[in-house]
């Protein structure tokens, strides 16, 4: 038995990419503690878009199988314009296409807990962690210090970490934002029961609602326009106003009630990922919009990539983490990049989005682009196309 010190990580932020990163480390024998802000470990109560790269980092810490239990598995994702008319179909999980599954957000943070719990992580609530050192020392609020072969920062859009660091070059505010909820599913929603368990994606004007079937019984919605468009923006929703604009979804914007949460889009970008032995990830290194979904997959990605890099890299932490950044940085911000780009059709005329928008989808090259980061092989993760079988007794479809 080797006489080696075990090495020890300490992770800020029970998110998607730090309970990741918990896992893979712990299972390749370091010890792993972390630190969650929040008193608890629930997630806001909303649906994730999970593709085939993310469900391969699933399968690779061995979380997927809790994670699709009850998971919404449609066939198409469709764009639509202002009269209701389908500007662009994507197939999914099929032959030869992108797989995706789309699940509650809690249920994904559970199945990464635990996760993590049966890979003997240690995680600690109320423990808000305000700095860290290049030497590898996380900083707590009330003062006290922990000291670690390696740190992982996954606090979010507003990290802590990040800032005493220094490593941020631009937080970028794009002027536009979502309310987001989640209810449940009803058969009247949409005007032909064929579409209800199609993932859909609506414009008119500004405004955009997307819809998103989570599970037999789940139903997450995101109504997105405008930071000024304070009057659809508000919460409540104002239901007349967002009908108006979306006539077709009346018996759904009805439905809406008083739940829902506003949040505005941001990108981030960094100077560097990582300063000595502390390593950035998830939206505290490279928040994105969400017109890919890919949010929430980057961050698996990159949990589990930094967790490699840093296990075959140990005796030397800091050129680790440079060489990690190196490898995965580009496919992040392929992914970040083209996810802005699309945001851009948010102001367009309708009639220009709806002719521009039927020609892309012919297109392969673009079609092909949008796709990369879904039929990317995360570091870490098997090539196996197995994912699409997801135990399909147990998944809706």
């Amino acid at each position: 038995m080797s006489s080696e010190k075990k090495r020890h990580a300490e992770i800020v932020g029970a998110g998607i990419g730090g309970l990741t990163a918990a896992a893979a480390l712990a299972q390749r024998g370091w010890s792993v503690r972390v630190h969650e802000a929040a008193p608890d470990l629930r997630a806001f109560g909303a649906g994730i878009y999970i593709w085939g790269n993310g469900l391969k980092v699933l399968k690779a810490i061995g979380a997927h199988d809790e994670a699709v239990v009850g998971a919404h598995v449609g066939a198409v994702f469709e764009t639509r314009d202002h009269l209701d008319q389908v500007m662009e179909d994507i197939p999914i999980n099929r032959p030869g296409s992108g797989q995706l599954i789309t699940i509650l957000r809690e249920q994904l943070i559970r199945s990464l807990v635990n996760t993590c719990r049966r890979s003997g992580v240690e995680i600690v609530t109320g423990s808000l962690v305000t700095g860290a050192t290049p030497e590898g020392e996380v900083i707590l609020k009330d003062g006290s210090r922990h000291k670690a072969d390696l740190v992982v920062a996954s606090d979010g859009i507003g990290s802590l970490v990040r800032e005493s660091l220094g490593l941020l070059q631009y937080r970028v505010p794009l002027q536009y934002g979502a309310t987001r909820m989640l209810i449940k599913r009803d058969d009247k929603d949409l005007p032909n029961p064929a579409d209800l368990d199609k993932y859909i994606e609506y414009f008119s004007g500004t405004r955009r609602i997307l819809y998103t079937p989570s599970s037999k019984t789940d139903l997450y919605v995101a109504l997105c326009c405008e930071d000024a468009d304070k009057a659809a923006a508000a919460v409540p929703i104002n239901q007349a106003l967002w009908t108006e604009s979306f006539p077709q979804l009346a018996n759904l914007i009805k439905r809406f009630a008083n739940s829902g949460r506003w949040d505005s889009f941001d990108v981030v970008r960094l100077k560097s990922w990582s300063s000595g032995r502390v390593a950035i990830i998830g939206d505290a290194a490279h928040a994105m919009p969400p017109y890919l979904g890919q949010g929430g997959g980057c961050a698996l990605m990159n949990g589990l990539s930094v967790a490699v890099a840093a296990d075959a890299g140990s005796q030397n932490i800091p050129e680790a983490l440079v060489q990690w950044e190196a490898k995965e940085r580009p496919i992040t911000e392929h992914t970040q990049q083209t996810a802005h780009m699309m945001g851009a059709m948010n102001n367009w005329p309708d009639t220009v989005r709806s002719d521009v928008l039927k020609i892309v989808g012919r297109s392969e090259e673009l079609g092909m682009a949008r796709m990369k980061t879904a039929l990317h092989v995360p570091t870490g993760a098997s090539d196996e196309r197995s994912d699409l079988k997801l135990t399909i007794s147990s998944v809706s479809a």
